[in-house]
């Protein structure tokens, strides 16, 4: 297996065991590099509800990949032409939000394999710098070492997940439970851990790993992560970083009142006497 994060990425999470990912929405890269720094396995960059912008976005990559790991874009919904351009500035797998039909994944797969699988354009600048092998290499290689993602987060999706995992080009799926919840249960709630979706994750693993492919899905904390992959799914995020920040920031402030109010309650003892 490779050293380069970005050629043995795929290998890595076939074999196991699980890796977690940074889920990163903000324009700084010292906060994806903070969370790698910390033990996180790599990055997901999420264009499609983040704040980057095209330059942050490469930067949040190449952050990444200078902590020795490996970098995945979250695309917007049906813009596919983005995932090859991101694929060509190093990342190492694309994940696309809404695919809920085999037409929607073999689109998909057009545009982040090369023939014979698909379609996608020849212009990998970047990522040949990042992983350092010729062209010719790149072209052979990139279909397996560049991963296509599909995001399963509706009823349809769902209902068709046999198939879209059927798809050739098609590496694995990834549960986004808060929009799943939501479908499953008819616009009553938005729940990540609903029981439907809990259920549905099981499926989810279950017929991903029947047909050899990866197993992923978004996971707001740590302890939901962890469970997760003792069921067998090979990739999780915690949270991302606005949410990791925001609980870092009501943890500790929550212990700064603590610690007041004891002190205060002291000295107002320390008065009475």
């Amino acid at each position: 297996m490779s050293d380069n994060p970005i050629l043995a990425f795929a290998d890595r999470l076939h074999k196991g065991p699980a890796m977690f990912a940074a889920w990163t929405t903000m324009r700084d890269p010292a906060l994806a590099e903070c969370m790698l720094r910390e033990g996180f396995d790599c990055s997901i960059v999420d264009w499609q509800h983040g704040f980057h912008d095209f330059a942050s976005l490469q930067a949040a990559i190449l952050a990444t990949h200078a902590q020795g790991k490996a970098a995945m874009v979250r695309i917007g919904v049906g813009q596919f032409n983005e995932a090859s351009r991101f694929l060509d500035w190093g990342a190492a797998g694309i994940v696309a939000p809404m695919i809920n039909s085999v037409a929607d994944a073999k689109a998909f797969v057009e545009y982040v394999k090369y023939p014979p699988l698909g379609e996608r354009s020849w212009g990998p600048a970047r990522s040949l710098n990042l992983t350092g092998v010729s062209a010719v290499e790149n072209l052979h290689g990139a279909n397996r070492f560049t991963l296509a993602i599909a995001m399963i987060e509706t009823r349809a999706a769902f209902e068709a997940l046999d198939d879209i995992l059927a798809v050739e080009g098609i590496d694995g799926v990834l549960v986004g439970p808060s929009d799943l919840s939501i479908a499953l249960t008819n616009g009553a709630t938005v729940d990540a851990g609903h029981a439907l979706v809990d259920a549905a994750l099981t499926k989810v693993v279950t017929s991903a790993r029947a047909k050899g492919k990866l197993a992923c899905a978004f996971c707001m904390g740590g302890a939901r992560a962890g469970e997760l992959a003792s069921r067998g799914f090979h990739l999780l995020s915690i949270g991302q970083d606005q949410i990791l920040l925001r609980m870092a920031a009501r943890q500790e402030i929550a212990k700064a009142r603590s610690a007041t109010a004891s002190a205060e309650t002291s000295l107002d003892g320390a008065d009475g006497y």
